[in-house]
């Protein structure tokens, strides 16, 4: 198999990696933020407030998003597979 071949694959595998975490995180990100705004306003220091809206937010972005993440890293998976099945031949 070429380098060249390989750095493309690598590159796209972190691309897809990039976007599977973005899908997950950015909601977290948001509502963590949300939370410790409100946090900081009212002065509740009370660590567990900010882990169950996460946790939801979480489940919430499973449901809604798992399937496209799964759809996105299969597709992937089977042109990589496609990819090295080419060059072993």
């Amino acid at each position: 198999m070429e380098q060249s071949i390989l750095l493309d694959e690598t590159g796209r595998m972190l691309v897809v990696a990039g976007l599977i975490c973005v899908i997950f995180l950015v909601p977290m990100l948001i509502i963590g933020l949300i939370i410790s705004i409100i946090q900081a306003a009212t002065s509740i220091s009370e660590e567990s407030l900010s882990f169950l809206p996460k946790l939801i937010a979480l489940a919430v972005c499973l449901v809604v998003f798992g399937s496209a993440a799964t759809d996105l890293l299969t597709k992937f998976t089977v042109e990589l597979f496609n990819l090295i099945a080419r060059a072993g031949s």
